[in-house]
């Protein structure tokens, strides 16, 4: 199918509003969404541009003409849509199926796993690459979309601030600090934190920020659904950090890591499988009618307590202290029966 180009002017105007839609846009910014989105879409409803936008319908006829009038080619049809023109489409970003496809899955994960913020904005990017899919590569994206799940079984106490995520990287970005107000594990005690943020990650659930703490005068973690508010501040870095990769191998070199092995029965790894990588495992050997699994692990506690579940099946073969710890959780569990 051939494009249609855009010329250099049209295509600023389109590009510089390319970012997040907010319902209190102006009129100019609307328009400019709702061509992106009939791109995305083979046929769009006048109601669910309606919807998308808060605006009335009188409101959607208005803008398409305007569309139509600046040369848009636009075809209509009462009680079906408006779909655009074949060959009609905005300097070629051209992706593959198995690409369009991989957007899709993200899209899924990114639903569920980051902040309202981040996914307004990932939802907003998801229209633009659609807009420039060709048409049997809408209909692959459109047969799929409602077909891919990603359940979130756990759900924290409670939830980080909506902009959370993308405030932090704002301030990766732009090297300013943040200010934040964050509660302690069993929030009885909330501080006032001014942080320096040099990256995230995600890990067992949670989302972590690494920064420098002004308060503690070192860095320090924090997860994001601890914070009860953040925002950014003009204030600059006042130091230069390292880099991020670098600062967390090196933070794990300096935590003491233990090594665990135990062996279980084949009929139980299935149930340790959904979990163990949260506690460091890392390999297994078959034994026959037994599987003799690894682990690293940062935190023997933890370890124990997750273990615990799978005592009555589980041998320790090292180290001897956990066999230690095991009795004494079942001893305190035999007192609180």
């Amino acid at each position: 199918m051939d494009c249609i180009f855009l010329s250099a002017a049209e295509t600023a105007k389109v590009c510089l509003f390319l970012g997040y839609i907010q319902p209190t846009m102006n009129r100019f910014d609307r328009i400019t969404a709702i061509l992106i989105q009939l791109q995305s879409k083979k046929i769009v409803k006048a109601q669910d541009l309606a919807d998308r936008f808060e605006i009335s319908l009188r409101t959607v006829y208005r803008d398409i003409r305007s569309l139509e009038e600046a040369g848009v080619p636009l075809y209509g049809e009462a009680g079906v849509g408006y779909s655009l023109v074949d060959g009609y489409r905005l300097p070629p970003i051209m992706f593959t199926r198995e690409e369009a496809m991989t957007f899709v899955t993200a899209e899924k994960f990114m639903a569920q796993f980051t902040d309202a913020a981040t996914r307004s904005s990932y939802q907003s990017a998801m229209y633009k690459m659609k807009a420039v899919l060709r048409g049997d590569e809408k209909d692959l994206v459109e047969n799929i979309e409602d077909r891919i799940l990603v359940r979130k079984r756990f759900q924290p106490q409670q939830s980080a601030p909506e902009n959370a995520l993308d405030c932090i990287l704002q301030c990766i970005a732009e090297q300013r600090a943040a200010r934040l107000h964050y509660e302690t594990f069993d929030a009885q005690q909330r501080t006032e934190r001014t942080i320096e943020p040099i990256g995230i990650f995600h890990e067992n659930q949670f989302w972590y920020v690494v920064a420098w703490c002004h308060l503690r005068g070192d860095y320090r973690q924090f997860r994001t659904d601890r914070m009860t508010q953040i925002c950014a501040t003009d204030t600059p870095f006042h130091k230069k950090h390292p880099d991020f990769k670098e600062y967390l191998e090196q933070s794990e070199k300096n935590h003491a890591v233990e090594t665990v092995v135990i062996r279980v029965p084949k009929k139980i790894v299935a149930y340790m499988q959904g979990q163990r990588h949260y506690f460091g495992f890392a390999a297994e050997t078959d034994l026959g009618t037994h599987v003799e699994m690894t682990f690293h692990t940062l935190y023997m506690e933890g370890f124990a307590r997750w273990l615990l579940m799978f005592a009555d099946h589980a041998e320790i073969v090292q180290p001897t202290h956990l066999k230690t710890q095991l009795r004494d959780l079942v001893a305190q569990i035999s007192q609180n029966l």
